[in-house]
């Protein structure tokens, strides 16, 4: 709520961006603790600090590429993905992202998850990932939400992205 008022500290990034793609208890709900949703609610600062104009932009879409690449044997199951993706499509409105930006920050899925890499069972963290980027491919090309009751903004880089985004999707599951 802060960040979105407009208040940020450079600190908090920081922080953040230290124990996103760190975290490792992913679970969505816990019948005792109730919702943890680290993922989800990580996600969803992800979405509200690259939309802040005092931060760059390229380093939320890395942060979120490190969340999607860490090892996790849990499988999203409370929409987790979709957050994910809706705060990535977030940052990814921003009007001062260049392409190579919007785009780049795939090349380290693509490499850590490469078609040689993958067994069947599909590892959970590969699925989490996999079903990600299918949402931000549709939101890609539908255009984002920079909040809940907003009309969709289309995204700048919208077609370059849903290249690198489909390249990225059939190199992880070429067989």
């Amino acid at each position: 709520m802060l960040v979105t008022r407009g208040d940020l500290r450079a600190g908090w990034v920081d922080a953040f961006e230290r124990w996103y793609p760190a975290e490792e208890d992913l679970r969505g709900h816990d019948a005792e603790l109730g919702w943890l949703h680290a993922v989800a609610h990580g996600a969803d600062l992800l979405g509200t600090l690259g939309s802040h104009p005092e931060v760059d932009p390229a380093r939320m879409l890395h942060l979120a590429a490190a969340r999607l690449t860490a090892p996790t044997a849990h499988v999203y199951d409370q929409l987790e993905d979709d957050r994910l993706a809706r705060g990535v499509a977030r940052v990814l409105t921003r009007p001062d992202l260049d392409e190579d930006a919007a785009t780049s920050w795939l090349a380290p899925i693509a490499a850590a998850f490469g078609a040689d890499s993958i067994s069947t069972p599909v590892p959970a963290h590969i699925s989490n990932c996999l079903r990600t980027l299918r949402l931000l491919y549709v939101l890609a090309d539908r255009g984002a939400r920079r909040n809940q009751t907003s009309p969709r903004t289309p995204l700048p880089h919208r077609e370059p992205l849903k290249s690198h985004l489909a390249a990225t999707l059939d190199h992880i599951v070429r067989r």
